[in-house]
């Protein structure tokens, strides 16, 4: 935690670390690190590795982590 109370955390583009979450770019440090990690996902360099089956929201449901729907149990 920094004096703020903030959780430190790595910016995932360049892992430095700090309390980014609380500001203007959070995850990323910064405007660039934001638009490095823009471009890694529109160059294709970062992809999702497998499309959301519906088994994906069954296990989410029973760990308890509530429903993927959006709607309220």
């Amino acid at each position: 935690m920094n004096e703020k109370g903030a959780k430190l955390v790595a910016c995932p583009s360049c892992k430095k670390k700090g309390g980014w979450f609380a500001g203007k770019y959070g995850p990323f440090c910064s405007k660039r690190c934001k638009l490095i990690d823009l471009g890694k996902w529109l160059g294709g360099e970062h992809v999702i590795s497998e499309p959301l089956r519906p088994e994906h929201f069954r296990a989410a449901d029973e760990d308890n982590i509530g429903s993927l729907d959006g709607s309220l149990n």
